[in-house]
């Protein structure tokens, strides 16, 4: 099996489904790899404050990425074999075409996440892509389209790779391929902040 790619890739996109189809998950505790914890709080914003959402609210509830999947044993195929290679590029190809949520396109929104750094000026950010979980794109292959955002912040951030932060500005509908993955969000970020634990 490819053990360096398929698992690692096949588990980002397990990860996908389950968000997607969790009906009513239990409350997870927020940590340092897990900022997000539980579902976002469902009371509406006040006027003029951006929405607070969770990574799962940016997943179609009708998507299932391992439909093509499901029923294969992976413990049949052994390193070279190019059945391994082709399966790896197809879930890559699902991952990289995952839908966007069109309901959450022209929101202002403000999520948690983990920084993968794209550009850098004087020692600031300004392009990254924010993931769900700490070593996205950088340590292991990186999670569908649907769950990464390429963000623009209108001030350059002094965070480095894989900080937790908040961020908070109008979501878009709108895919970018980069080197370190393909995001299906766009953000221009009016703010990027440190995260606390806590929404404020």
């Amino acid at each position: 099996m490819k053990k360096t790619m398929l698992c690692p890739l096949l588990l980002a996109l397990g990860a996908a489904t389950t968000m997607a189809f969790a009906a009513d998950p239990a409350p997870q505790a927020t940590s340092p790899t897990n900022p997000i914890g539980g579902k976002a709080a469902a009371a509406k914003p006040a006027a003029g404050q951006p929405r607070l959402i969770s990574w799962e609210e940016l997943v179609p509830k009708d998507w299932d990425p391992m439909k093509e999947f499901k029923g294969m044993d992976l413990s049949k195929l052994q390193d070279g074999d190019p059945r391994a290679n082709d399966l790896l590029m197809k879930m890559q190809e699902v991952s990289n075409n995952a839908p966007t949520n069109p309901e959450m396109n022209g929101v202002e929104v403000k999520i948690p996440g983990f920084i993968v750094p794209l550009e850098e000026s004087k020692g600031e950010v300004t392009e990254f892509l924010l993931v769900p979980y700490f070593g996205a794109c950088i340590h292991t292959p990186p999670p569908p389209a649907n769950q990464i955002l390429h963000v623009r912040p209108r001030q350059g951030a002094k965070f480095r790779a894989m900080d937790t932060v908040w961020v908070t500005g109008k979501l878009q509908t709108l895919r970018n391929d980069s080197m370190m993955g393909v995001s299906g969000y766009h953000v221009t970020a009016e703010s990027v902040t440190k995260y606390t634990g806590g929404a404020k």
